[in-house]
Protein backbone atom coordinates (compact mmCIF):
# COMPACT_ATOMS: atom_id res chain seq x y z
CA UNK A 1 0.00 0.00 0.00
CA UNK A 2 2.86 2.18 0.45
CA UNK A 3 5.07 1.58 -1.89
CA UNK A 4 1.71 2.61 -4.66
CA UNK A 5 1.07 5.50 -2.59
CA UNK A 6 4.68 7.06 -2.94
CA UNK A 7 4.61 5.64 -6.77
CA UNK A 8 0.92 8.01 -7.02
CA UNK A 9 2.64 10.82 -5.20
CA UNK A 10 5.59 10.89 -8.18
CA UNK A 11 8.07 9.26 -6.21
CA UNK A 12 11.32 8.10 -8.84
CA UNK A 13 11.08 4.42 -8.44
CA UNK A 14 14.70 4.55 -7.55
CA UNK A 15 13.50 6.34 -4.40
CA UNK A 16 10.61 4.41 -3.66
CA UNK A 17 12.16 1.66 -1.12
CA UNK A 18 14.73 3.90 0.64
CA UNK A 19 11.48 6.43 2.07
CA UNK A 20 9.79 2.96 2.54
CA UNK A 21 12.70 2.07 4.56
CA UNK A 22 12.80 5.85 6.77
CA UNK A 23 9.17 5.49 7.32
CA UNK A 24 9.41 2.41 9.10
CA UNK A 25 12.48 3.30 11.09
CA UNK A 26 10.21 6.58 11.74
CA UNK A 27 7.70 3.94 13.09
CA UNK A 28 9.84 2.07 15.33
CA UNK A 29 11.11 5.58 16.98
CA UNK A 30 7.39 6.37 17.86
CA UNK A 31 5.82 3.33 18.76
CA UNK A 32 3.49 4.08 16.01
CA UNK A 33 2.47 0.33 15.26
CA UNK A 34 0.40 0.10 18.27
CA UNK A 35 -2.69 1.95 16.57
CA UNK A 36 -5.31 0.65 15.13
CA UNK A 37 -4.83 -0.75 11.39
CA UNK A 38 -6.84 2.38 9.74
CA UNK A 39 -4.82 4.87 12.25
CA UNK A 40 -1.66 3.16 11.60
CA UNK A 41 -2.30 2.98 7.50
CA UNK A 42 -3.14 7.26 8.14
CA UNK A 43 -0.06 7.39 9.90
CA UNK A 44 2.61 5.60 7.68
CA UNK A 45 0.76 7.71 4.64
CA UNK A 46 1.49 11.22 6.64
CA UNK A 47 4.78 10.41 7.45
CA UNK A 48 5.21 9.04 3.84
CA UNK A 49 3.86 12.27 1.86
CA UNK A 50 6.07 13.76 4.70
CA UNK A 51 9.30 12.82 3.69
CA UNK A 52 8.11 13.26 -0.17
CA UNK A 53 7.30 17.01 0.56
CA UNK A 54 10.98 17.12 1.93
CA UNK A 55 12.56 16.04 -1.02
CA UNK A 56 10.82 18.75 -3.20
CA UNK A 57 12.08 22.40 -3.13
CA UNK A 58 9.82 24.20 -5.82
CA UNK A 59 6.02 24.83 -5.08
CA UNK A 60 4.80 23.44 -8.46
CA UNK A 61 6.30 19.86 -7.53
CA UNK A 62 4.56 20.36 -3.83
CA UNK A 63 1.49 21.44 -5.17
CA UNK A 64 1.27 18.05 -6.90
CA UNK A 65 2.27 15.48 -4.35
CA UNK A 66 -0.51 17.55 -2.63
CA UNK A 67 -3.14 17.14 -5.37
CA UNK A 68 -1.69 12.93 -5.73
CA UNK A 69 -3.10 12.96 -2.01
CA UNK A 70 -5.83 13.98 -2.59
CA UNK A 71 -6.22 11.56 -5.57
CA UNK A 72 -5.33 9.16 -3.06
CA UNK A 73 -8.12 10.03 -0.71
CA UNK A 74 -10.63 10.54 -2.87
CA UNK A 75 -9.70 7.00 -4.77
CA UNK A 76 -9.40 4.98 -1.07
CA UNK A 77 -12.50 6.33 0.40
CA UNK A 78 -14.86 4.38 -0.84
CA UNK A 79 -12.82 1.49 -0.92
CA UNK A 80 -14.99 -0.45 1.81
CA UNK A 81 -17.91 -0.19 -0.64
CA UNK A 82 -15.65 -1.08 -3.43
CA UNK A 83 -14.13 -4.31 -1.82
CA UNK A 84 -17.80 -5.08 -0.73
CA UNK A 85 -18.76 -5.21 -4.01
CA UNK A 86 -15.82 -7.17 -5.45
CA UNK A 87 -16.61 -9.88 -2.69
CA UNK A 88 -20.41 -10.37 -3.57
CA UNK A 89 -19.88 -10.59 -7.46
CA UNK A 90 -16.82 -12.96 -6.64
CA UNK A 91 -19.59 -14.99 -4.60
CA UNK A 92 -21.79 -15.13 -8.04
CA UNK A 93 -19.16 -16.20 -10.02
CA UNK A 94 -19.35 -20.37 -10.66
CA UNK A 95 -17.19 -22.75 -8.42
CA UNK A 96 -14.29 -22.68 -10.86
CA UNK A 97 -14.33 -19.03 -11.61
CA UNK A 98 -13.87 -18.75 -7.85
CA UNK A 99 -11.25 -21.47 -7.60
CA UNK A 100 -9.05 -20.19 -10.37
CA UNK A 101 -9.12 -16.58 -8.95
CA UNK A 102 -8.66 -18.37 -5.14
CA UNK A 103 -5.52 -20.64 -6.54
CA UNK A 104 -4.19 -17.25 -8.84
CA UNK A 105 -4.47 -14.18 -6.64
CA UNK A 106 -4.61 -15.77 -2.85
CA UNK A 107 -2.26 -18.87 -3.53
CA UNK A 108 0.20 -17.01 -5.76
CA UNK A 109 0.04 -19.69 -8.27
CA UNK A 110 1.32 -19.16 -11.84
CA UNK A 111 -0.92 -20.11 -15.48
CA UNK A 112 0.75 -23.59 -15.28
CA UNK A 113 0.02 -24.84 -11.93
CA UNK A 114 -3.47 -23.37 -11.75
CA UNK A 115 -4.06 -25.38 -15.54
CA UNK A 116 -2.76 -28.30 -13.76
CA UNK A 117 -5.54 -27.56 -10.79
CA UNK A 118 -8.20 -26.88 -12.98
CA UNK A 119 -7.33 -29.45 -15.84
CA UNK A 120 -7.11 -26.56 -18.43
CA UNK A 121 -4.37 -25.77 -20.99
CA UNK A 122 -2.41 -22.86 -19.96
CA UNK A 123 -3.66 -20.70 -22.62
CA UNK A 124 -7.62 -21.67 -21.42
CA UNK A 125 -6.31 -20.22 -18.23
CA UNK A 126 -5.24 -16.83 -19.38
CA UNK A 127 -8.25 -16.47 -21.54
CA UNK A 128 -10.63 -17.38 -18.51
CA UNK A 129 -8.57 -14.98 -15.97
CA UNK A 130 -9.40 -12.37 -18.30
CA UNK A 131 -13.12 -13.35 -19.07
CA UNK A 132 -13.76 -13.01 -15.09
CA UNK A 133 -11.70 -9.83 -14.53
CA UNK A 134 -13.73 -8.07 -17.06
CA UNK A 135 -17.04 -9.95 -15.52
CA UNK A 136 -16.13 -8.79 -11.94
CA UNK A 137 -15.09 -4.95 -13.06
CA UNK A 138 -18.13 -4.76 -15.02
CA UNK A 139 -20.48 -6.73 -11.93
CA UNK A 140 -18.80 -3.97 -9.25
CA UNK A 141 -18.95 -0.68 -11.75
CA UNK A 142 -22.85 -2.14 -11.43
CA UNK A 143 -23.08 -2.40 -8.06
CA UNK A 144 -21.13 0.96 -7.10
CA UNK A 145 -23.78 2.48 -9.46
CA UNK A 146 -26.53 1.15 -7.19
CA UNK A 147 -27.99 -1.14 -9.70
CA UNK A 148 -28.20 -4.63 -8.43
Amino acid sequence: MLRRYLFVLGTEANRIDDLIQEVFLLVLEKGAEQRDPKAFGTFLRGCAKNMRLRELRSSSARREVELADEVWHEATERSDVRVDALRRCTDELPPRGRKLLQATYTDGMGRAAAAELLGMRVDGVKTLLRRLRETLRQCVERRLKGDQ
